[in-house]
């Protein structure tokens, strides 16, 4: 039996235009990075995105744009990607553990204001496989304290949360992956998209090692000495093969993020017999990376998914259970219940409908 994937990644024809890039001399920063930007920038409603070259580099630049270093805490739910919160403790920052709702995976509002303190810088928002959270909840708590918000996109692109784009959605900085099984993918990228133009100019110099190009260089185009550096900056930029790549999957993204709805809408018809509860909530109309389900019996219903054909997956695991995070301080119902019951399905623009209809016949 053949088996399909849960995750695939997407690569349109790149043809000579792409060795075209590789030959011209100009592989990094350069026009294409700011071609795909605004692309970006449509797409979720703001002007104000930032591409670089790694979905770790958009967490750190998020981190630093919004004022989170060394010794600072965020808060953050233990269900999500493990690429998001590594980062995170790289850069010296202390994870503090919130719970979840049980039904969606995503951060439990009155969770999150129990774990305020005086410590506290952030609030990083993982949306769930690309279930949109309770954005607006969370962002109150949040900015009540006088705590910034980091909305974690890593598989939300495309998403939406009450008819605003994950993006531009009142968070004070967005994240977004473009990893090989992303929507867009750009082999390897990311994106941080902030919420006003202050932010938005500290996030682009952290992008380019805090250098301010329009005065680094003199009319020499020898280095100014005089071009002071005040941020701590990595070398970040996207380079300009990965932004065509970017560029040329942008054509399909409307395309495939449609075909992953509808292959969502199969799902919900065919599931109703299968003992097992469809992950969501009416505020949200999630990207539909995978199609999450709650089961009572998680393993029997992953083993019976992929005996019809489907690898099922619980996709990430409790990340309370790594060292690296410390453990936990408080116990977390919510987060127990959901890794006890969450499961994704393929839903992906490679699944065809038939073969979803096809699972209840298997």
């Amino acid at each position: 039996m053949v088996t399909i994937p849960l995750l695939k990644p997407h690569m349109p024809e790149l043809g000579q235009d792409f060795l075209d890039v590789v030959k011209s001399g100009n592989l990094s920063g350069g026009s294409k990075m700011r071609r795909f930007e605004d692309s970006l920038s449509r797409w979720v409603g703001s002007e104000r995105v930032v591409a670089v070259n790694s979905f770790n580099s958009a967490i750190y630049v998020a981190l630093a744009t919004i004022g989170v270093g060394a010794g600072d805490k965020v808060i953050a739910s233990p269900m999500g990607c493990l690429a998001s919160l590594l980062p995170v403790r790289a850069a010296g920052v202390s994870v503090v553990w919130a719970d979840v709702d049980p039904l969606t995976g995503t951060l439990d509002p009155a969770s999150v204001e129990r774990c305020m303190g005086p410590e506290t810088k952030a609030v990083i928002h993982n949306h769930f496989c690309g279930y949109p959270g309770r954005i607006d909840e969370i962002n109150e708590v949040a900015h009540s304290y006088g705590v910034k918000v980091i909305d974690d996109g890593i598989e939300a692109f495309g998403a939406q949360y009450r008819d605003r784009s994950i993006g531009a959605s009142g968070a004070d900085a967005t994240v977004f992956s473009f990893g090989p099984v992303r929507i867009p993918n750009t082999v390897d990228g990311g994106a941080v998209v902030v919420d006003d133009e202050e932010l938005f100019e500290r996030a682009r110099l952290l992008r380019d090692c805090g250098v301010d190009r329009s005065r680094f260089r003199d009319s020499m185009g020898e280095i100014d000495g005089s071009c002071d550096v005040l941020l701590p900056g990595i070398s970040a930029k996207m380079s300009e093969l990965n932004a065509f790549i970017g560029l040329s999957q942008m054509e399909y993204v409307e395309e495939l993020l449609n075909k992953q709805k509808e292959n969502a809408d199969a799902w919900k018809s065919v599931l109703v017999s299968e003992n097992v509860q469809p992950v969501g909530s009416a505020d949200a109309a999630p990207s539909w990376w995978v199609f999450g389900v709650l089961a009572e019996q998680k393993k029997a219903f992953i083993e019976e998914s992929r005996s019809r054909g489907f690898w099922a997956s619980g996709v990430h695991a409790d990340l309370s259970q790594y060292s690296i995070f410390g453990g936990r301080e408080c116990s977390l119902p919510g987060v127990d219940e959901f890794a006890s019951r969450f499961v994704a399905l393929p839903c992906g623009w490679w699944v065809e409908r038939d073969e979803i209809h096809g699972f209840s016949c298997s």
